[in-house]
């Protein structure tokens, strides 16, 4: 592996999050979408004129999936809401699991319209958390005992699923089926990331199989192969990242967000962009996020 690439990149949004995460864009609307989990904000920025909003929000929520152009389909601590796009308004899907410690973390959709979605203890308890699979209503359990889930991605086939444990650090892969999103077999270790600082945290595959990873603690976007070598590592100016998303017309750019959470004031001041959302500045081949299907 090369040396670590310094950031190239800029500051998409000045506004800092305590806990920025589950980035995704709309090329229907040139909009890139997140959270300021903790904050229960969803922030929405239209790239071309930079315009910015921020809506608040009743819940702690953390993925963001296209509908249809009228509605998006929101994870949160409270269960799986759909989203009016033009009025805010919000109206319950499902529930996950009946565990009030818990909320919502790292989920993404996969090409069959169907959503991975992970939760966790809201104090990282050990093991509270699960990931899940939903189809329309249907959820169903896939993986239990895990603390803090992150790094749901899927491969540009739609055969190969990527997550990660935070609290152990190990990248897993498993086989799935492509036209439903379910598992076919047991996961593997893919990459072992327990010994190295940081945790790997949010990612996205792009067109060639790569995984982009934001690893948190560290203070880069690391880049592997879908065998699991490391491949790239660009430095980013904050020590939190926490998630990559492909953003623009063209899913060319990258956007990263990051976090000030558990961050004292000496240690805020030392790291003055925490919490800011960025581009990271140079030249993906990304991929849009497929529509949740319901």
């Amino acid at each position: 592996m090369s040396d670590t690439i310094p950031f190239a990149g800029s500051i998409l949004c000045e506004a800092t999050s305590i806990l920025g995460e589950g980035p995704t864009y709309d090329p229907a609307t040139g909009t890139a979408w997140w959270f300021n989990i903790k904050g229960q904000e969803l922030h929405e920025l239209h790239l071309e004129s930079g315009r910015k909003t921020v809506h608040a929000l009743p819940f702690l929520g953390s993925v963001l999936a296209v509908i249809d152009p009228a509605r998006q389909l929101i994870a949160s601590d409270q269960g799986l809401f759909v989203r009016d796009t033009r009025t805010g308004a919000l109206s319950v899907l499902t529930t996950l699991e009946d565990k009030p410690i818990n909320r919502s973390n790292d989920g993404r959709v996969h090409a069959s319209g169907s959503l991975w979605i992970g939760t966790m203890g809201r104090s990282a308890e050990k093991g509270s958390g699960a990931i899940y699979h939903v189809a329309g209503t249907r959820v169903t359990k896939l993986y239990d005992a895990i603390t803090i889930p992150n790094s749901i991605c899927f491969s540009p086939d739609g055969t190969v699923a990527y997550f990660v444990d935070t609290d152990i650090n190990h990248l897993m892969r498993v086989d799935i089926d492509a036209e439903t999103g379910l598992p076919k077999g047991e996961p593997s270790l893919l990459v072992d990331g327990s010994g190295e600082a940081g945790g790997i945290d949010g990612s996205v595959c792009d067109a060639d199989g790569l995984i982009w990873n934001a690893r948190w603690g560290s203070g880069t976007v690391d880049v592997y192969r879908p065998d699991g070598a490391r491949i790239a590592r660009y430095a980013m100016p904050t020590t939190q990242p926490s998630c990559t998303a492909f953003i623009g017309p063209k899913a060319d750019r990258m956007l990263v967000t990051s976090a000030w959470q558990d961050m004292d004031e000496a240690t805020r001041a030392a790291d003055p962009h925490a919490g800011k959302t960025f581009d990271l500045g140079i030249s993906v081949k990304g991929r849009f996020e497929p529509s949740f299907r319901l």
